[in-house]
């Protein structure tokens, strides 16, 4: 089946027509989304879709964007989100350091005490990789979580294989299907098969058929098309493997 591993439902943007988008994902054949929280103030939202939606789940985090707004205490509040036990995974938590007048040492504690409550809660993490890969891989190392998924990953073949070694599944979305793309591309064509999974990062990163606009769920289906002519398999190949690869990452979409 294909799944939507990373998509922010719950976004503003989606505000106006949010019913009409996932209704043209599903009938565009996208069975699952994962939607990730970024900040504290957006916990209730996401929790609201997925419980509203039986083919939604959640994640609860702090994003590497939203560290410099946040409270020592906002921590406390994600653990006891998290001892609820309805989060599917941690995230969207990582660093980021491209986005200039970011303070690295906000962002690192964030995402070590995250890291933590992931390992003591037993749950994957949802990752924001953007220029960041090798700082993350350290404290995966030290850390030890239960794997997850490295998104909108845009690092190396040895850095893809160092997240694949730890458990983790790599995501493909938007990027992958631009030309110029060149090392995203080679490494979708390439990875094994099972460590790739398909996002949208809606309403972000929009594909190359839709520059400067809005991205949809819907595109997903024709992410695994372009997937699909990467690696010359049909595109119900590459449904079932990401699907049973975004499965293994999250149980709970297998019964959704």
């Amino acid at each position: 089946m294909l799944v939507d591993t990373h998509i922010h439902l719950d976004a503003a943007e989606f505000d106006a027509d949010r019913a009409a988008v996932m209704a043209a994902a599903r009938a565009a054949g996208v069975a699952r989304f994962v939607v990730p929280a970024v900040e504290v103030a957006n916990f209730d939202r996401v929790a609201a879709l997925s419980a509203a939606h039986a083919d939604i789940v959640h994640a609860f985090g702090i994003h590497p964007l939203y560290v410099g707004g946040a409270r020592k205490e906002d921590l406390d509040i994600l653990q006891e989100r998290l001892a609820h036990g309805q989060a599917v995974a941690v995230g969207e938590i990582g660093l980021d350091f491209f986005a200039p007048d970011l303070d690295r040492a906000t962002q690192e504690l964030y995402f070590v005490e995250q890291l933590k409550l992931a390992r003591r809660f037993g749950l994957p993490v949802i990752l924001h990789v953007r220029r960041a890969v090798d700082d993350i891989l350290k404290h995966l190392r030290r850390i030890d979580v239960p794997g997850g998924i490295a998104h909108a990953f845009n690092g190396s073949r040895q850095q893809a294989d160092a997240f694949i070694g730890m458990g983790f599944r790599l995501g493909f979305g938007g990027a992958m299907t631009y030309d110029g793309s060149r090392r995203i591309r080679g490494l979708a064509a390439s990875l094994p098969l099972d460590s790739i999974v398909l996002e949208t990062d809606a309403p972000d990163i929009p594909p190359a058929w839709a520059q400067g606009g809005r991205n949809e769920p819907a595109d997903l289906r024709r992410f695994a098309e372009v997937l699909a002519g990467l690696r010359g398999a049909s595109l119900a190949e590459i449904a079932q493997a990401t699907g049973r690869n975004a499965c293994a990452v999250f149980p709970a979409l297998a019964s959704g």
